[in-house]
């Protein structure tokens, strides 16, 4: 699970340019499917029938990042955001573009800085080391996506990388599609794009596959660091089976198949009401006249950060208990 971790959050895949985490993810799964296809849209969706209902698990592949907006005179690129960034996390960090083009957040007078919330993105560049704006061309151009650059590591019984958000989720649908054999359910396991920017993908392929329930997998905030907002879900202590978030409240079906399939293996798990925020389950749920829908979450520190955080132990629970709903 560490090694397809590392493979999943190195991968390149802004929203909206997913082509290189969606090779590797096709690579993953091309024999443990009966049907793989690439919808219009960029989704992945590989099934494996059963005799049941249809259920779609989804988790999105895309991750959050920076886009350019302007090139100036001296060769320092001008940004915005793609999906949630808080330009806190931002100064002095690396990214990197899609041809390996790397850069280095910068930001303008920070003696002038009275308040952290005077911290904007327009006050921001990317240096690449140009000498000039005919230099800075070479490399990129206006519209050209840019990632977090940082690497996947192992702090004691946790992992840190960019973009557990949410290839964490995604190596647990790979994980279910490699080690289920026959699922009771005709299951559609789905790794959609563009979720960071309005859940697009999802939206399209549930239309398309027009399920029965759905199931997704994302990551949620912790309660569980130094004057953290209160939220009961700490890591290490279990997969949280979602109660509520701002985008869906869960249909008390898949939330209590989940729930069950927990206690009656011995799985910890944990209930989350997350008071901001959503996943793939806001879109899905509203497909045509509606899809009873849940999620599991996978506890995560610094969401949304260079460096956000999980626990093995719940990675590998969510797999665990997704295993006995599909064949139990």
């Amino acid at each position: 699970m560490k090694e397809l971790l590392k493979k999943l959050t190195e991968a390149f895949g802004p929203s909206g340019e997913e082509n290189k985490i969606r090779e590797v993810i096709l690579d993953e799964i091309k024999d443990y499917a009966e049907e793989v296809r690439v919808d219009a849209l960029g989704n992945i969706i590989a099934r494996k029938k059963g005799p049941g209902e249809k259920l779609m698990l989804a988790a999105h592949m895309d991750q959050i990042g920076l886009i350019v907006t302007n090139i100036d005179d001296k060769g320092f690129l001008r940004f915005s955001n793609i999906g949630g960034i808080l330009p806190l996390t931002l100064f002095g960090e690396r990214v990197v573009f899609e041809n390996g083009t790397i850069g280095v957040i910068g930001i303008e007078k920070m003696d002038d800085l009275k308040d952290i919330r005077d911290i904007k993105l327009n006050k921001m560049y990317i240096d690449i080391g140009a000498r000039d704006k005919e230099e800075a061309k070479k490399k990129v151009r206006i519209g050209d996506k840019a990632v977090f650059y940082e690497g996947f590591d192992v702090v004691g019984d946790f992992v840190t990388s960019k973009a557990l958000d949410d290839r964490a989720g995604c190596a647990v649908l790979i994980k279910l599609l490699q080690e289920v054999k026959s699922p009771k359910y005709d299951t559609y396991f789905v790794f959609t794009v563009q979720e960071e920017v309005g859940v697009r993908g999802a939206k399209t392929s549930a239309y398309g596959i027009d399920p029965d329930l759905a199931i997704a997998v994302d990551v949620t905030m912790t309660g569980d660091t130094p004057e953290a907002g209160k939220m009961a879900v700490e890591l290490g202590k279990g997969p949280a089976v979602k109660i509520m978030d701002r985008s869906v409240i869960c249909h008390p079906k898949i939330k209590e198949m989940l729930i069950e399939s927990a206690e009656k293996n011995n799985i910890p798990y944990q209930l989350e009401v997350l008071e901001m925020g959503g996943t793939d389950t806001g879109a899905i749920h509203l497909t045509r006249e509606g899809v009873p829908s849940g999620c599991l979450s996978i506890p995560t520190r610094y969401i949304h950060t260079p460096s956000e955080m999980a626990s093995m132990s719940d990675i590998e629970n969510a797999v665990k208990l997704l295993i006995h709903v599909l064949e139990k």
